[in-house]
């Protein structure tokens, strides 16, 4: 009896921990819908993900052991202080807003009509000392500061910047689809040293554009889909072969200038990719700078730990570091 019940706890109980290891190598196109165009050049650009295990089992966790890109986290170290529903519900935002960025640099890179309408900012996190705790959640969506809209995240920022701490500002924001306001004193954030809120946050927009574009991730979230999306939309509206055939992966943030940005998990999306049969894998370059150091004494460059996982598995793909989108048009260009 003793020994079946530590057989079931090995194999069903779960510890509280989280096991991350290589995920899908999706085709971007089923995702990326343009009016008018189809996608029917041969090859694929191919987006990536990082599978997520958990609460694990011991048996699991067993397993990881051997798996050589799995990696095992706490609640903490991978949700933060948001639930499992917050979590889930912040990596839709985030796959939103990076789908959105997505269309507009592709678009403004193909040279077609584009607009960005705000339509306020996503509460990501709050900080510890943050005044907004117990009232806002991550999700939420701030929409005004003292009575004043912004377009953008920036504004936001901007504004709140220009007072000082101890003031107190009304803040108006929406959850599950309700509006309400909150006053709160502004603290002293510990990185700028700055009156401030204590959020992270992320613009939540609208994009309109000609031809219009639709991007449906479904059940896949994060905004390390970016600069793939944009691939994919900019084949789709100018028609230019890019791929000549290929399946081309990557991976990275991107902005509406079409910057990219990093990411994590990139080691196991090399692994997916290779799995999947690409030939180019296209990693953030990304160098660090003091503020990055600061946050992350740790961090390492995406395209190094990239091409560390290639060597690894002994892929012959072609790990390509790029820091925009137009970096990864004029390679596919110039690399048939």
């Amino acid at each position: 009896m003793v020994i079946t019940l530590v057989v079931a706890a090995f194999l069903f109980v779960p510890t509280g921990k989280y096991v991350e290891v290589p995920g899908s190598a999706s085709v971007t196109s089923k995702f990326v819908h343009v009016a008018g165009k189809k996608d029917r050049q041969p090859g694929s650009y191919r987006l990536m993900t990082v599978s997520i295990i958990g609460p694990a089992t011991p048996a699991i966790l067993l397993w990881a052991h051997w798996q050589p890109f799995a990696e095992v986290d706490s609640k903490s170290d991978l949700m933060g202080n948001a639930t499992t529903a917050e979590y889930n519900a912040l990596q839709r935002y985030y796959i939103k807003s990076a789908a959105n960025a997505a269309v507009v640099a592709a678009m403004r890179a193909a040279r077609r009509p584009v607009k960005v309408h705000s339509r306020g900012i996503y509460v990501m996190s709050l900080l510890r000392n943050s005044p907004l705790k117990g009232h806002v959640r991550p999700g939420d969506v701030i929409t005004k500061i003292n009575g004043q809209q912004y377009q953008r995240a920036s504004g936001y920022t901007a504004a709140i910047a220009r007072l000082k701490v101890g003031e107190r500002v009304r803040v108006t924001y929406t959850h599950r689809g309700r509006q309400h306001n909150v006053t709160v004193k502004l603290v002293r954030l510990t990185q700028t040293h700055r009156a401030g809120i204590g959020i992270t946050l992320t613009d939540r927009t609208a994009v309109t554009s000609t031809p219009h574009v639709r991007i449906d991730a479904g059940d896949i979230g994060g905004p390390s889909a970016g600069l793939i999306f944009a691939l994919e939309t900019y084949q789709q509206v100018t028609g230019d072969n890019l791929r000549n055939g290929r399946i081309v992966a990557g991976t990275g943030t991107i902005d509406e200038q079409g910057k990219v940005g990093a990411i994590g998990g990139i080691d196991k999306k090399v692994s997916a990719a290779a799995k999947a049969g690409a030939t180019i894998f296209f990693a953030p370059d990304v160098p660090a700078t003091r503020a990055m150091l600061r946050e992350d004494p740790h961090y390492v460059n995406n395209y190094v730990v990239a091409r560390r996982a290639a060597k690894k598995i002994g892929t012959k793909m072609r790990i390509v570091p790029v820091r925009s989108l137009q970096q990864a048009i004029s390679y596919l260009r110039t690399h048939k």
